[in-house]
């Protein structure tokens, strides 16, 4: 089962991922984990990412590309795999679908979670963030069972400059003009599901399953 993943900032598309992973074992592939393990590894690719990141510009879709191009040929992606990430636009997506052809495989599914803005904006600032290992709390719907530290490694949770309001307004803003031509490709293909993404997180992951299933048996 080869999945992409939709969703603005917030949208809870990365918490589905990790459930789906359990789910269907298949690793979730994220361009942020694919960059920083580059760059720690210093292959060439990462040196490429690490001189235009450490000048303080964008990495461009070739080596992000390139970068998916070698995960997606690692064994463990040999049952398919969930993107997370990426595509973040029509051209990501375009040279996904061509690296894809080329490897003989296609996108199975794009799945997106859909929420109103209002709700991101009200969702995220509640948003706080392990300074450790990354996991991330919701003050309101999923606090931490002890305040201000995170319940898998004890690490200090902060707010981070990216879950202010302004921030993720401009944020959000972005997403719309990049992301809303993508998911009209992907439903022109007809492979777009939309999810509810103000929904309880288990009913989003049991009707996504459900999605899945029956796509797997008529596959």
């Amino acid at each position: 089962m080869r999945l992409i993943l939709l969703g603005a900032p917030g949208s809870g598309k990365g918490t589905q991922a990790k459930m789906l992973v359990g789910k269907y074992s298949i690793p979730q592939i994220s361009t942020g984990d694919l960059l920083r393990a580059a760059v720690a590894e210093g292959t060439e690719l990462g040196e490429k990412a690490k001189a235009i990141i450490d000048a303080g510009q964008f990495v461009s879709d070739d080596i992000v590309l390139g970068m998916i191009s070698e995960r997606l040929q690692q064994n463990d992606t040999n049952n398919g795999f969930i993107l997370d990430g990426f595509p973040r636009n029509l051209a990501q997506g375009e040279a996904l679908n061509a690296l894809l052809e080329k490897l003989g495989h296609s996108v199975d599914a794009a799945i997106f979670i859909d929420i109103d803005n209002e709700k991101l904006v009200e969702r995220l600032t509640e948003r706080v963030t392990c300074e450790l290992c990354g996991q991330m709390y919701n003050l309101i719907s999923s606090p931490p069972k002890e305040k201000g530290h995170c319940n898998q490694c004890g690490g200090k949770l902060v707010h981070r400059d990216d879950d202010k309001e302004e921030t993720i307004r401009n944020r959000l803003k972005t997403y719309e003009e990049k992301t809303t031509p993508l998911i009209s490709y992907y439903k022109n293909q007809n492979k777009i599901h939309t999810f509810d993404g103000t929904q309880n997180i288990d009913d989003i992951h049991s009707a996504i399953c459900g999605l899945l299933d029956n796509l797997l048996e008529n596959k």
